[in-house]
């Protein structure tokens, strides 16, 4: 008898589990193909619930299943009227889904937005290479959109054209390497450099800084020390 009631709430939960699956299918669509890719906050807050809304009636049967589905409904609605609203309203938009920031203009990291939207030096060089930038300096503007994807412009003089397309070989480029930042002076990368504290000293000093005045210092992909001062408070 017992093994006969703990198939029956095997089926039951097989069943639930399959019609709350077909039912959340069917919301993301409603939702918009956006939903699928980069969210903004409002519809990734929207996404949680209902991903611990739907685990709620698969977890307990003897929870009700429309108990598990109405607000799943209700806060469909609710993304789509706020959707609607910040389809309409430019004020709405802003309040909702914030307004984009300028990281970085005519090569130059605004540092006081990069604190206000709480982004490291570490993350901006990672999405700034995950866009094929090497150097900071070679960027016109990035930009930080509401949906946390930075948009970057190179400058106009950095052509797309390759080398290889102009017959002229190149000189092979090595990475970028930070060597200060914020301040502090990493050692390990200035080790990968083949240079020492000596050299890095005399190369900051001579361009009239001292280590505690510097926010980011690396050296380029052709070999320079490129220095980014701290800005006054």
């Amino acid at each position: 008898m017992e093994k006969e009631d703990d198939l029956a709430s095997m089926i039951n939960t097989f069943i639930r589990s399959l019609i709350i699956y077909s039912i959340v299918l069917v919301v993301i669509r409603i939702m918009g193909k956006r939903q699928i890719a980069q969210l903004q906050p409002f519809e990734l807050v929207t996404a949680v619930m209902i991903a611990e809304l739907a685990s709620i009636p698969m977890e307990d049967v003897g929870v009700p299943l429309i108990k598990g589905l109405v607000p799943i409904f209700a806060l469909v609605l609710a993304q789509v009227f706020l959707s609607y609203i910040t389809l309409k309203s430019e004020r709405a938009r802003a309040i909702i889904c914030g307004s984009p920031s300028i990281i970085i203009k005519n090569g130059i990291i605004r540092q006081a937005e990069l604190q206000k939207q709480r982004i490291n030096l570490n993350d901006l060089l990672e999405m700034l290479r995950s866009k094929n930038i090497a150097n900071i300096e070679d960027v016109e503007f990035a930009i930080l959109e509401t949906n946390g994807d930075l948009s970057v412009f190179p400058k106009s003089d950095i052509k797309p054209v390759s080398l290889a397309d102009m017959k002229i070989s190149g000189t092979p480029e090595d990475i970028p390497i930070t060597l200060i930042m914020d301040g502090h002076v990493l050692h390990k990368n200035l080790k990968y450099t083949g240079q020492d504290i000596n050299w890095l000293y005399e190369q900051v000093n001579a361009k009239g800084f001292t280590f505690k005045d510097i926010f980011f210092a690396y050296v380029d992909t052709k070999g320079d020390l490129k220095i980014i001062a701290k800005e006054a408070k």
